[in-house]
């Protein structure tokens, strides 16, 4: 009611056209709640803008460069005003314009603001829709709104899969022959902008469908040239599908599970889905998911003695990888280390469990790939699984799935009981004990004297400051 009241005044102030448009109007008509507000105006969007923040106490935000665009944030509400664009006259003009059919909509606010009407009358204002995307939104299509959609804007060929993914539509034959047409324009826009768009879709619980109209099109070669290398590549027995396609089943087995983490770890799967459930973390598992494997086209080799298809290191290549894609573009720090290393480890669940399936697992080397991965256990073993599912070749070892499920719960079981108490309770010695007591000058050996003690206790070998000392003495003997 706020803000029909403000639209209402600046309405008898300013006068001109205000329409509800784009994806506010799909959302209503898709019988959502819209997330942000879109208004278009004839012209003068910012002065609508300033004067609405003015009236609201709202923070005003400019919006483009050169565009007549701003946004208000009042109450928690999000409003954004645009102009026509591209010297549109009239609203069907503008909306022709738009991107896709589904958001080439748009409702006139006149008649109520004029009046002064209560908004339940919304319903009884005209719908203008010149691409007829309301029919396409009956029938979960998405199409391009005009034959110069893709070249006036090229980030809209990467947002016809980012809707397609979130609204589970298909997008149309004859736009999906105009993207692979003209898919290499997609390296125009902004990598920050290319990044939001992608991310959008690694978000969507859709993405395996997307990435792969993505790459039937040509477009996913054309932003992820990494992944191209592993079309065809063939693999070892244990594997059924090349390495792009493995990849691309990695990511639908990725999707599959963060829906339902206990279904595949039994007594692990609350503590799975909080951790699914931190902010951004769906979307970097599905990154993670996709791009696991990228370093292996780089490292693809058959050994002589038996022609046995090897990646050999495929884990480190593909972390430094993934680093070039980052930079490229423009992921925050935070992706960054988050990911990396989850490509980087994706191998070590694989390494614990033949250990173990040989009865050869001890507690010391569970601790030592605990100390090592640290907080990405969760997203390493979510990982692990997704990429076991997507490998059913001949010679895949049976029951692996079980065996990484088994090994999760026993990993979680020794932190629990060698590794958070030790890191919670108060170090038995430390830099100044190896100076004061053993007569050691600081250097790289204080790291490894300090870590070696503190596995020791985790390991239950020693108890007390004593044969801490002992221990560091003996290790300080050894590298002299």
């Amino acid at each position: 009611p706020w803000l029909w009241h403000h639209l209402g005044v600046l309405h008898r102030e300013a006068g001109g056209e205000l329409y509800l448009a784009g994806g506010t109007v799909r959302d209503l008509v898709l019988e959502k709640t819209p997330q942000d507000i879109d208004l278009t105006v004839a012209a003068g969007a910012r002065q609508w803008a300033k004067r609405l923040a003015l009236q609201t106490g709202g923070a005003y935000v400019v919006l483009g460069r050169d565009e007549d665009a701003a946004r208000v944030v009042a109450q928690g509400v999000t409003v954004d005003f645009a102009a026509f664009r591209l010297g549109a006259r009239t609203i069907i003009e503008d909306l022709r314009l738009r991107d896709l059919t589904i958001n080439a909509l748009a409702v006139g606010l006149d008649p109520l603001l004029k009046d002064g009407e209560a908004a339940s009358n919304l319903d009884e204002l005209p719908l203008f829709d010149p691409t007829d995307g309301r029919c396409d939104l009956a029938h979960g299509l998405i199409r391009m709104a005009g034959p110069e959609s893709f070249t006036a804007d090229p980030l809209r060929l990467l947002r016809a899969f980012r809707f397609a993914a979130i609204l589970g539509f298909q997008v149309e034959a004859r736009t999906l022959a105009r993207i692979h047409q003209q898919c290499a324009l997609i390296t125009r826009p902004a990598p920050e902008r290319i990044a939001h768009e992608l991310d959008l879709i690694m978000a969507s619980g859709n993405s395996h469908r997307a990435i792969r109209s993505m790459a039937e099109t040509g477009l996913l070669w054309e932003l992820i040239p990494e992944l191209a290398g592993g079309r065809a590549m063939a693999q070892p027995k244990s594997h059924h599908l090349d390495v792009f396609e493995h990849s691309l089943e990695t990511l639908l087995q990725m999707e599959r599970i963060v829906a339902d983490p206990g279904h595949w770890f039994p007594g692990s799967g609350e503590s799975l889905a909080a951790y699914v459930r931190r902010p951004g973390m769906r979307r970097r598992l599905c990154w993670a998911a996709l791009m696991h494997d990228v370093g292996k086209p780089p490292t693809f080799a058959r050994r002589p003695e038996d022609d046995r298809i090897t990646f050999y290191h495929h884990d480190q290549v593909g972390a430094r990888l993934l680093e070039d894609f980052a930079l490229r573009l423009r992921w925050s720090n935070e992706d960054r280390v988050l990911i990396g290393p989850l490509i980087s480890l994706h191998m070590r669940p694989f390494f614990l469990a033949n250990i173990a399936r040989e009865g050869q697992l001890t507690l010391r080397a569970c601790i030592r790939l605990l100390r090592k991965v640290g907080d990405f256990l969760p997203g390493l073993f979510l990982l692990a699984m997704a990429d076991s599912l997507a490998g059913q070749g001949q010679e895949r070892i049976a029951g692996m799935e079980q065996e990484l499920a088994d090994l999760y719960r026993h990993l979680q079981q020794v932190h629990r009981d060698h590794v958070a108490p030790v890191r919670a309770a108060k170090p038995l010695i430390n830099g100044r004990d190896l100076i004061e007591r053993l007569g050691l000058h600081p250097g790289p050996i204080f790291t490894t004297i300090l870590t070696a003690v503190e596995e020791a206790r985790m390991e239950g070998r020693i108890t007390d400051i004593d044969e801490a000392l002992t221990l560091a003495r003996a290790i300080a003997a050894q590298t002299r």
